[in-house]
């Protein structure tokens, strides 16, 4: 788990303007994902000010803040500009008032912008301090991409995992992890996995060594990201265990706060486990549209039982 994000990478990754305190972005840390407008603090209400969040001054503040003589808005920028405070956020391209750029540089607070409208730059800020700062976990697997669904294959070491990947990918599939998954919880449904960043875009296949994926197949494929939605165990094959062949055993693997769906698939020679992960792709989609072939199944099998039971009878 990060503890913190540097104003600067906030800067960077979101394309945003340094207004002032550009020297002191490396060293101002974000801990909250939390992002604060500070209205009622241009009053001179400070009783519960949420100093640790980043402020984010959108058209009404900026436009209040301007309707206040030079020396209140200076001093109300002053007691804003606090020692934990992480940077003062403009949004709309605003330029920021004489006051405010004076009160931040004494308080060394950064002070940054951007052109987006105030509603649309807090959910962008805000979804990207959520991602740095969540919780992580690092998973044993390999995550791929597979018509559009996260898969994440489990196993034991040695089980063909890697190799199971290389040859989705060949089929037009994407990797997105090998090995190690670092997987995050970005909100109360979604769990999104990602590679370790000395891993991204290698793969590694025994005998052969470690491959870079990007270089050998080209960018397609390969992702950065995915969410994880089905998670296929991969066994090998033993004639005493029971395995599911209708559909109807419903297992689930908690992954921080979220049940992500999880299905168990025999390893035994002549199978072609590439093809049958395509195919529970496709089956987990069609259940997501609606469609379950298993309950179509069951009702296909109690019309047979009815329609045979009437037959009796009639004979009698």
């Amino acid at each position: 788990m990060t503890s913190f994000v540097t104003v600067s990478e906030l800067v960077k990754e979101n394309d945003l303007k340094v207004y002032g305190g550009k020297e002191l972005l490396d060293d101002r840390k974000v801990t909250t994902s939390d992002i604060s407008r500070p209205g009622i603090e241009l009053t001179g209400y400070f009783d519960y000010y949420p100093s640790e969040r980043i402020q984010l001054f959108g058209q009404t503040e900026s436009a209040y803040s301007h309707s206040m003589t030079a020396n209140n808005r200076y001093k109300v920028m002053l007691e804003i500009c606090r020692e934990d405070t992480p940077a003062l956020l403009i949004s709309r391209n605003i330029k920021p008032s004489a006051e405010l750029l004076r009160a931040a540089k004494e308080h060394k607070v950064p002070v940054i912008g951007s052109e987006l409208p105030t509603t649309r730059l807090s959910s962008m800020v805000t979804e990207f301090l959520d991602q740095k700062l969540a919780p992580r976990e690092s998973i044993h697997g390999v995550l791929v991409d597979v018509y559009g669904i996260g898969i994440l294959l489990t196993g034991h070491s040695g089980i063909g995992k890697s190799e199971t990947a290389l040859e989705l990918v060949k089929r037009g599939h994407r990797l997105i992890a090998d090995d190690r998954v670092d997987v995050y919880q970005q909100d109360e449904k979604t769990i999104v996995g990602e590679a370790p960043k000395i891993l991204n875009h290698l793969l590694e296949i025994r005998g052969i060594g470690i491959i870079d994926m990007m270089n050998l197949f080209g960018a397609g494929a390969v992702r950065s990201e995915s969410d994880i939605q089905l998670i296929i165990n991969l066994e090998d094959w033993s004639p005493d265990k029971n395995y599911d062949r209708i559909g109807t055993m419903e297992n689930k693997r908690a992954i921080f706060d979220v049940k992500v769906p999880q299905i168990t698939v025999p390893v035994k020679v002549g199978r072609n486990i590439s093809i049958i992960i395509e195919v529970a792709a496709m089956n987990f989609r069609a259940k997501n549209m609606g469609y379950d072939a298993t309950k179509k199944f069951e009702e296909n099998l109690g019309s047979l039982i009815k329609e045979n039971t009437q037959n009796e009878e009639g004979n009698k």
